[in-house]
């Protein structure tokens, strides 16, 4: 395959899982205000690393040559995948206050969800590096509509993660969210 198309295909996967993530973290968000729901302290952090995955992708399009962002998304990734594993497992058996948090879609809750999009995204990177290697372009290189509806797509996920931490700021104040009486115990 000519090297041009590799790494556009390339750049169009990104822009295709930024686009996807950007989508799931606007959902999260509807449902936590039409629900009326206050996010409890681990999916705060799984919305984290779904922000910093974005941030790997948003590096990939601002470095050029580097695969340094498949990397930088490639550790939150990991980082999603161990957090909602936790949760997932602290909630496994219901107690009383530690039961699932949040509404169900499809019967399945939000951190067995972030278990399904982070195992999703690191296939998704196996995938890419095995059919299409670490092609990448410089910024000269790819299209000028390419970069520019990268840049605004990075910009409104930015946008997102300002909203999402503000909300979170007003409902919470700078101490951590509880929900139902719902903490976390220390070892």
């Amino acid at each position: 395959m000519n090297p041009r198309t590799t790494s556009m295909l390339n750049d169009i996967f990104l822009f295709a899982m930024m686009l996807t993530l950007a989508e799931i973290l606007i959902f999260a968000m509807a449902l936590q205000y039409k629900g009326g729901e206050i996010s409890c302290s681990l999916c705060l952090l799984q919305r984290v690393a779904m922000f910093g995955v974005c941030y790997g992708i948003i590096q990939h399009f601002r470095g050029g040559t580097s695969g340094r962002g498949d990397g930088i998304s490639m550790i939150f990734a990991v980082l999603l995948l161990i957090i909602s594993v936790r949760q997932t497992l602290l909630d496994i058996y219901p107690r009383p206050g530690h039961a699932y948090i949040g509404s169900a879609i499809f019967n399945i809750h939000m951190p067995v969800w972030s278990v399904i999009i982070a195992t999703c995204i690191l296939f998704a990177f196996a995938v890419k590096y095995a059919v299409l290697g670490g092609a990448t372009m410089d910024d000269n290189e790819r299209p000028e509509w390419m970069t520019r509806t990268a840049a605004w797509l990075g910009y409104f996920v930015v946008a997102i993660c300002a909203i999402n931490f503000v909300s979170v700021v007003l409902q919470c104040g700078l101490d951590a969210c509880h929900t139902m009486n719902y903490r976390f115990s220390v070892f």
